[in-house]
């Protein structure tokens, strides 16, 4: 597989994996398997989203609501 990139996008990729200590090959291998980890990750959640909510299982308004405002800190 190749990836394109313009050389101003090459040049700051040089930059960050000199300053990792990497090659930059290296560095947009790591980074696109963390993308496929999270992409599994948020696609295995919204699949037992999916599965919980064909069994009815959902929670009230106001207990969503303060799961979410417990998640960003308010």
């Amino acid at each position: 597989m190749e990836v394109q990139f313009t050389a101003e996008q090459e040049t700051r990729l040089g930059q960050i994996a000199s300053v990792e200590g990497v090659a930059p090959a290296r560095l947009v291998q790591d980074a696109a398997l963390l993308l496929i980890e999270d992409d599994e990750r948020f696609r295995a959640g919204v699949r037992k989203g999916i599965e919980q909510a064909d069994q009815g299982m959902f929670i009230e308004e106001a207990e969503m609501d303060a799961r979410v405002a417990r998640m960003l800190g308010n």
